[in-house]
């Protein structure tokens, strides 16, 4: 399983460890993911998703799975995620 968002694509990045002696060696920094589920309005279900902290802040602020999805970039989003989002516009189309 990879270490990566499922909504944001957020993944490892690299640094370093500097020790006292100013001494450097390389390091990952791996995102806070957690495996949380997610509500859909328009869908009426809920979906599991491995999401990074940071993430879980960003569909608040957007008010909601829905909104989080339609807004995002779809190179961002993992193959689930996509059809979430693909399943979300055709309710939305059929409901208009």
């Amino acid at each position: 399983m990879s270490r990566r968002c499922e909504l944001t694509g957020t993944g490892p990045v690299s640094g370093n460890n500097v020790s006292h002696a100013n001494n450097k060696t390389k390091r990952r920094f791996l995102p806070n993911l957690c495996q949380v589920t997610l509500a859909s309005e328009t869908l009426d279900r809920s979906f599991k998703f491995r999401v990074a902290a940071r993430a879980l802040r960003s569909v608040d602020h957007c008010g909601g799975l829905d909104n989080f999805l339609l807004k995002a970039k779809n190179e961002d989003l993992s193959p689930a995620a996509l059809k979430v989002k693909r399943d979300i516009k055709k309710a939305q189309t059929e409901a208009a």
